[in-house]
């Protein structure tokens, strides 16, 4: 007959190293995550930031793509300069602003994390 082992009791006697808190203060994580009001307004934070920075952008994508139609009628035919406005002129400058932007977006996302971490 084989003997089968017997449930060991374990007893704690220490003091909890982590205690939670049962103060009415939610976290920022939480009030996000339970669409809370404050929650609602750290969101509706991150995204009026990031509407304003692409409306930058776009501002500024606008003013460098909407005068070319007239430096386009402005140049002479058949020179092939356009080609070298567009890849020269305006490529290079949209590759930054890109960059930029994602950049931009990028530390709003990191400004919101750090807002709602607890450290």
């Amino acid at each position: 007959m084989p003997h089968e082992p017997t449930e060991r009791r374990v007893v704690v006697t220490g003091v909890p190293r982590r205690t939670r808190r049962t103060s009415g203060h939610h976290r920022p994580r939480t009030e996000i995550d339970e669409q809370t009001t404050l929650g609602h307004t750290y969101v509706r934070s991150l995204m009026r930031s990031q509407l304003r920075a692409a409306l930058g952008v776009f501002a500024v994508l606008v003013l460098l793509v909407a005068p070319l139609p007239l430096v386009f009628a402005a140049m002479p035919d058949g020179a092939g300069l356009e080609w070298a406005v567009l890849g020269f002129g305006v490529y290079p400058p949209l590759v930054l602003l890109a960059r930029r932007h994602v950049r931009r977006a990028e530390r709003n996302e990191q400004d919101l994390v750090r807002l709602v971490e607890d450290r």
